[in-house]
């Protein structure tokens, strides 16, 4: 019984003190925007870099390129 009790204790105490590290954060309002926008520019900039490398580019084959044969 005293085990029980003890770990209830335990995730009390965890939960109390995630509570006041969450409170103390607050629900302040960002200043400026400047991480917002720099993350967006890189995954906007990975998308593109995605779209670029297709199977066939990594896979050292372009469709366009009749010179080599074919890989099986």
């Amino acid at each position: 019984m005293l085990e029980i009790g003890m770990l209830f204790g335990g995730l009390a105490g965890i939960v109390v003190v995630l509570v006041v590290v969450l409170l103390r954060r607050g629900n302040s309002a960002t200043e400026n925007a400047d991480g917002l926008l720099i993350e967006q520019a890189r995954r906007i900039d990975v998308q593109e870099q995605r779209a670029k490398i297709t199977g066939y580019a990594v896979n050292g084959f372009l469709p366009w390129d009749t010179d080599r044969p074919r890989r099986p």
